[in-house]
């Protein structure tokens, strides 16, 4: 059902920000399945029920957290303020000084303001 590392990092990311959203026994069994690594068979013995059902269960579950982001974009924000705190961090390494450093800290305060400005 999970067909890579990718997905599963993102269906990670997804539960992290909407994860609470679920119900407490969507939410076990798609913990379970993504961030346990669990098999259908192991979270249907577990739970009491088919492997279809926890197969129709982490499906709906995706369906979900994907919808939640398509309307609340939060893991998109999150990642382009990870993105721009990364830039804005090599800018401020020190280097070798002079005119260049003055240029690195003012694109660093760009990135830093628009980040405040996207809050």
């Amino acid at each position: 059902m999970v067909e890579s590392f990718e997905e599963i990092v993102e269906l990670s990311l997804l539960f992290d920000f909407y994860g609470e959203m679920l119900g407490d026994h969507k939410k076990k069994i798609f913990e379970d399945y993504v961030l346990n690594d669990l098999s259908l068979a192991e979270i249907a013995e577990e739970e009491g029920i088919s492997r279809q059902g926890v197969h129709d269960t982490v499906k709906r579950c995706t369906k979900q957290l994907k919808e939640y982001e398509a309307a609340l974009h939060l893991v998109e924000k999150f990642q382009n303020m990870k993105e721009k705190l990364t830039r804005a961090a090599e800018l401020l390494t020190v280097s070798d000084g002079g005119a260049t450093n003055l240029i690195n800290i003012e694109k660093a305060k760009q990135l830093m303001d628009e980040m405040l400005t996207e809050l």
